[in-house]
């Protein structure tokens, strides 16, 4: 018995959680799938932001504007394409960090341990 007054192995509120030391294969797959999933991000992000900046100053391109309108469209294509490129990196591994705390199933197919 312990200073609490918990047996020492016992879970009271099932909320004690073994931790198991991770084998160097673990450590490698984690750092194999964050690095992969920070390409993801980054790959994505180059692309929305992208769309953007075409979307927004591709009138300039193909009307005749002037000098100030085009530098404007310029300059918001740029910023929005910014803004974007930024919340897309941040959105997708923030999700991957969020998913990555979710504890798996120990069965393959199975939802939880008791089904």
């Amino acid at each position: 018995m312990d200073n609490n007054g918990d047996i020492a192995g016992s879970c009271r509120s099932g909320t004690d959680v073994t931790r198991v030391p991770r084998t160097q294969a673990q450590h490698q797959a984690r750092r194999d799938a964050v690095t992969v999933e920070i390409g993801y991000a980054l790959a994505s992000a180059v692309f929305v932001a992208a769309v953007a900046f075409g979307f927004v100053t591709g009138p300039a391109l193909f009307l005749d504007l002037s000098s100030a309108t085009v530098h404007t469209l310029i300059t918001v294509g740029g910023t929005l394409a910014a803004v974007l490129f930024a919340l897309r990196v941040a959105t997708v591994l923030f999700r991957f960090h969020r998913e990555a705390s979710v504890p798996q199933p120990s069965q393959p197919g199975r939802t939880s341990p008791d089904s």
